[in-house]
């Protein structure tokens, strides 16, 4: 599957922004799907991901209760809605997949995912 990951911008700290992860190829419906984001001079790490199957989700500590992955079928797109977004949720975010379900320990690894988005800008002024 190929992805696309669009919705980036400038935004004000406490406003919020809506990234989409477009797939082509294949259905999402089987996929595991993940967020991550890369800030300058840092790692990439993982926002959220929501499992192939049940749509179960899971959600760093730094986001939880902020962001959101939903999934659309009819578009085979997943978003996620970053709500009361702060100055360090800058950076450039993600979308990658993995057909199947993943294990609760390894959703959060890079390494699990093998297609991935190009990347969107998210940068929050304060």
């Amino acid at each position: 599957v190929q992805l696309q990951a669009y919705g980036g911008g400038l935004v004000q700290a406490g406003g919020s922004l809506r990234l989409s992860c477009a797939a082509s190829g294949r259905s999402l419906r089987t996929y595991t799907v993940g967020w991550f984001r890369q800030a300058p001079g840092k790692e990439r790490e993982f926002v959220g991901a929501a499992r192939s199957g049940d749509w179960s989700t899971s959600y760093a500590k730094p986001v939880k209760g902020r962001f959101t992955i939903s999934r659309d079928n009819a578009k085979n797109t997943v978003t996620l809605q970053m709500s009361y977004l702060k100055p360090e949720d800058t950076a450039v975010y993600y979308c990658a997949s993995v057909v199947g379900r993943l294990i609760t320990s390894v959703l959060s690894t890079p390494k699990s995912y093998d297609s991935w988005g190009q990347g969107t800008l998210v940068t929050v002024s304060s």
